[in-house]
């Protein structure tokens, strides 16, 4: 992997409860795992709240530093974009690119603030889908936010089914968050995988979430195996 071709863009433990329609009884019960994290802050704000979230990420392999780097690197071409393409967003959650840009900023201040001390307690593992370093029902709850379904065109339709399938081997639930590609545009694999998951033995269905960026993107797959 080269942190060059990762655009790392994290995000709020606010942001999960929303992207996930998350309960303050679910966060304060479930054993979770937060699956490409990157530099968010959810783990680090729930270790603060006395709860623990395992996340797991490729880009847990490179150091604070370099974390850092990158995401300065792309900040600005970000916030760029995003106010070329405002019309794009509901700016809801986030009230402007300015905005998203401070957001974002914040989040990986916290997460690179307890990176290493979390890396050492085992919160945060470099690891990637479709295979996961965990045994069987090790977690209550497994969340995939912006990978599934966002890089559609760069990520196989196998690779699709084959991670949400590796998430509900190591979770009792999973959820992925949002539902469309890049641009807005539906993801070509949510049909496939609504049609074969079944036969995989998981239960599959969409959800509407509280929380929408992406404009139509307020929705997620909540997969539940029957094994």
């Amino acid at each position: 992997m080269k942190l060059e071709q990762v655009v790392p863009w994290g995000r709020s433990l606010d942001e999960y409860a929303h992207m996930f329609d998350l309960s303050e009884a679910e966060l304060a019960a479930a054993q979770i795992l937060g699956v490409g994290d990157g530099p968010a802050s959810f783990n680090a704000e729930m270790h603060e709240r006395g709860r623990r979230v395992v996340s797991v990420d490729p880009i847990y392999v490179f150091s604070p530093p370099q974390i850092r780097a990158r995401v300065e690197e792309t900040h600005d071409q970000l916030v760029k974009a995003a106010s070329e393409h405002h019309d794009l967003f509901t700016w809801r959650h986030l009230r402007s690119p300015r905005h998203m840009g401070q957001v974002r900023v914040a989040a990986m201040e916290r997460f690179l603030g307890d990176f290493e001390r979390g890396k050492a307690e085992g919160r945060y593992i470099a690891a990637a889908l479709p295979s996961l370093p965990f045994a069987d029902r090790s977690f209550d709850l497994a969340l995939c936010s912006h990978l599934l379904f966002l890089y559609s065109d760069q990520l196989s339709d196998e690779l699709h089914l084959s991670g949400v399938i590796e998430m509900a081997r190591v979770a009792r639930e999973v959820r992925v968050f949002p539902l469309l590609g890049l641009g807005n545009v539906p993801s070509p694999h949510l049909p496939r995988l609504r049609e074969e998951l079944p036969r995989r033995g998981c239960a599959c269905e969409v959800r509407k979430v509280p929380y929408e960026f992406q404009k139509g993107g307020d929705e997620m797959m909540v997969v539940r195996s029957s094994r």
